[in-house]
């Protein structure tokens, strides 16, 4: 998601370590690792050729092969778990942000695997020369900044989601400032557009992590020896609890779930991101707001302790033995 201002700037390259080989072994021997650039990266499958065909299908051809040219040229990217992506129907991917290849590479695995989301990126994409058209031509939902239309532009994710299409949301915003580059916080956007969607198609709707890294080691002007970059696909992030009681919830759900939901992200981001950089994820964040770091937000234990403080109820109110 878009819609917070830049400040300050991403740490530099020599602040994190390179994704070494004896990690790549390490995940290898666990995860069956693919090439997610190269067509059908688990095995042939169906793609979904009804949303290929209805988004500009000789545009975005060429502008996976040369993403997934540039990818190969400038780093060993592997993943797993891209089994997980839906073969059909909307879902919801939540991309880290450490650097520009969280776009990339999860864009160009996707469409690799037949499905063909739409994305919500900042405006001044759109307006990159050349590659701006080819983005607006895949999809991508300008996002502008400063403006305070958040409420609309979650409304435009929501539509895309009731239609049937899948969404890639950055929650982050930007480019994460954590010194470390974890993911920092977000803003609960995500949260209102995965609830909100799923309240008005009656069901959960599907949402993923996709956590991407290795490529902050990367010289963007001499990427040789080329690092090595893994991202995982998460399994479903399941948020029922959080639609439990959606029949009361007024115009729009509450700012406590949406909250919540946007915890979940970032805590399971975390642990996706520690799995893959063999390291333990911190116990805190980095507040964007704020410029520091602080304490994880405690979650909510109970679903009913969750619709009682959403809902304005007292936990005294609530029914003792479910």
């Amino acid at each position: 998601m878009g819609g917070m201002a830049s400040k300050g700037k991403p740490s530099p390259r020599s602040a994190v370590e390179p994704l070494s080989n004896t990690q790549v072994a390490r995940l290898a021997a666990e995860y069956d690792l693919v090439d997610p650039t190269r067509p059908f990266p688990t095995g042939r499958i169906r793609p979904n050729q009804k949303e290929i065909d209805e988004l500009n299908p000789k545009t975005t051809h060429r502008l996976v092969e040369g993403a997934a040219k540039v990818l190969r040229a400038s780093c060993k990217v592997r993943a797993w778990g891209l089994d997980n992506v839906p073969v059909e129907g909307s879902y919801i991917t939540a991309a880290t942000h450490v650097t520009q290849f969280d776009v990339f590479v999860p864009m160009v695995a996707m469409f690799q695997m037949g499905r063909r989301p739409r994305y919500m990126a900042k405006a001044e994409m759109g307006k990159w020369p050349i590659i701006g058209k080819w983005f607006r031509d895949v999809g991508m939902q300008p996002v502008p900044r400063r403006s305070g239309k958040a409420r609309q532009i979650e409304e435009e994710s929501i539509n895309i989601l009731t239609s049937g299409h899948a969404l890639t949301i950055w929650p982050e915003g930007t480019v994460t400032r954590d010194p470390k580059k974890w993911p920092m916080s977000m803003k609960n956007g995500i949260g209102f557009i995965a609830l909100e969607a799923s309240r008005r198609v009656g069901h959960q709707i599907p949402l993923h992590c996709a956590v991407t890294w290795g490529a902050a080691s990367i010289n963007h002007w001499w990427p040789w020896p080329r690092k090595n970059v893994v991202m995982c696909y998460d399994v479903r992030l399941d948020y029922a609890d959080l639609l439990a009681h959606a029949d009361q919830w007024g115009d729009e759900p509450p700012v406590e779930l949406a909250d919540e939901l946007a915890r979940r992200v970032r805590v399971r981001m975390k642990e996706v991101m520690a799995n893959i950089r063999g390291v333990k994820a911190p116990d805190g964040f980095y507040d964007y707001r704020i410029m520091k770091e602080v304490p994880e937000v405690a979650p909510f234990t109970d679903p009913h302790v969750v619709d009682a403080r959403a809902l304005g109820k007292t936990t005294d109110a609530l029914p003792k033995d479910e």
